[in-house]
């Protein structure tokens, strides 16, 4: 396929300049599908799902739009199980177990904790047999054999950047346009050549210097709440945005009653970088677990294995309505979402782009 000067979502074939973020566990295919009806990139997650139901999550995709849509993928290499680690982090959560009268788990196996899958064989032939116009991936790129193939079938391809050197990076390896993702976004860090969250720029600072360093499409991500910053990041030089809290407030979201009801009462100070809940940096609403041992803590083993030991704390907690040991994602502006709750993802592109096009 050959790319062309035109803004991305032109060349990509879909008209408003909003990328509805992947939330794995938080969307599925009915948010994507309302995205695009809109002329926006609906997107699906697909770190949390198998084969099977990505296949019939594309379907159902296909049967209600016509519209371009992305498939995206995490990219982590799963960690060694290090039973130290393992010990060190169910000591620190112990006494939050024995508070709720719950026995401390045990340690578990490596293979049981993981969760979250990594773009792989199986995942790459089916993108192969399916050539979903748009993929996209996170925590860098797959392994060479198995991005090769995916380059090969032309469809455009998409990546997270944190830094102006992971940006060059991902144009060095051919990806098509890189998502800027600034410090304020909701969910994971996408970051994968910078491990220390201390040195993350924010979007205002990040966009225009990843624009600078190089030549293919940057899409702005975090702190994107309204049309103004929609206009604000196109002004520094983004084709178009990627937005993510603000959908979960909508009415074909997966948001769960614990986490729409803390976005409900989210705030501009309340949300916090965290590795507690998957062993990764990811920004979420502040809750009790994050306040006691964190927001981070050396203890939490490697992503995504930190989550197998909350578990069976998290389910009790949740049973009883507490989402004090519940991952909240969610970005510096989810505030800003919640006039849009309840209503379709379709209305709320249609209220964001309207203003774009007085200007």
């Amino acid at each position: 396929m050959t790319r062309t000067k035109r803004k991305f979502p032109e060349a990509a074939g879909f008209e408003a300049p909003i990328i509805q973020a992947p939330m794995a566990g938080s969307n599925g295919s009915a948010l994507a599908v309302a995205v695009c009806r809109a002329g926006g990139l609906g997107s699906l997650p697909c770190a949390l799902l198998d084969a099977g139901q990505v296949l019939e999550e594309v379907a159902v995709i296909r049967s209600h739009t016509d519209q371009p849509f992305n498939l995206n993928f995490f990219c982590h290499r799963p960690p060694q199980a290090d039973r130290s680690r393992f010990e060190a982090w169910h000591h620190t959560l112990a006494p939050f177990y024995r508070e709720r009268g719950l026995p401390v788990p045990g340690l578990p196996d490596a293979e049981a904790s993981f969760g979250r899958h990594p773009f792989d064989r199986e995942m790459c032939d089916l993108v192969e047999q399916e050539r979903p116009p748009v993929v996209s991936f996170h925590f860098g790129l797959p392994q060479d054999n198995l991005y090769d193939r995916v380059r090969a079938l032309g469809c455009w391809i998409l990546c997270s950047a944190t830094t102006v050197e992971e940006a060059v990076f991902l144009e060095s390896k051919g990806v098509d346009a890189v998502i800027a993702q600034g410090v304020e976004a909701g969910g994971h860090r996408g970051m994968f050549l910078e491990k220390d969250i201390r040195n993350q720029p924010g979007a205002l600072a990040l966009v225009p210097q990843i624009v600078d360093a190089v030549s293919i499409p940057v899409i702005a991500a975090g702190g994107i709440g309204d049309s103004r910053g929609i206009a604000a990041s196109l002004a520094l030089g983004a084709d178009c945005v990627q937005i993510g809290s603000l959908f979960l407030f909508c009415r074909e979201a997966l948001t769960s009653k614990l986490h729409l009801e803390a976005l409900s009462g989210a705030a501009d100070r309340n949300t916090a970088l965290t590795n507690l809940f998957t062993g990764r940096p990811a920004r979420g609403i502040v809750n009790r677990l994050m306040r006691e041992i964190g927001p981070m803590n050396d203890s939490a083993p490697p992503f995504p294995l930190a989550g197998a030991a909350l578990a069976s704390l998290r389910a009790d907690a949740e049973a009883g309505a507490s989402s004090d040991f519940t991952p909240l994602w969610a970005g510096q502006a989810a505030a800003m979402g919640k006039p849009y709750l309840g209503l379709s993802a379709t209305d709320v592109v249609r209220k964001l782009v309207e203003p774009l096009s007085r200007s």
